[in-house]
């Protein structure tokens, strides 16, 4: 939610993720086996993405436009550096540019 106009919609019932309320860049899911499945727009690093072994293409024809699915078992420790790197990806692919451009990514100082 630090990503400028991010909202929280639940279209589906669990969180998706959107920028200026329009256009989605992070889906979050919840098993009753405790299970977290993240589903991101990863346009440059999809084939990346894909080779890590808790990854996959999103279903519902998303993975072909570069959408992938991260699932983590319940005593899975996900790569949280990794996945916000992927995050900030899945954002300014889908945020128009000017808000984009101004916006720095995580971790670096404007």
């Amino acid at each position: 939610m630090e990503y400028p106009q991010t909202v929280e919609d639940f279209p589906w019932g669990h969180p998706a993720y959107k920028v200026a309320g329009k256009k989605a860049f992070l889906f979050l899911g919840a098993y009753e086996d405790g299970a977290l499945s993240v589903s991101m727009k990863l346009p440059y690093r999809n084939e990346e993405a894909l080779r890590l072994k808790y990854a996959k293409p999103t279903e519902y024809g998303l993975g072909r436009t570069g959408w992938v699915t991260f699932r983590f078992g319940p005593n899975a420790k996900a790569p949280l550096t990794k996945l916000i790197d992927y995050l900030d990806e899945s954002w300014r692919a889908v945020a128009p540019k000017k808000l984009s451009a101004a916006h720095a990514p995580p971790g670096s100082k404007r």
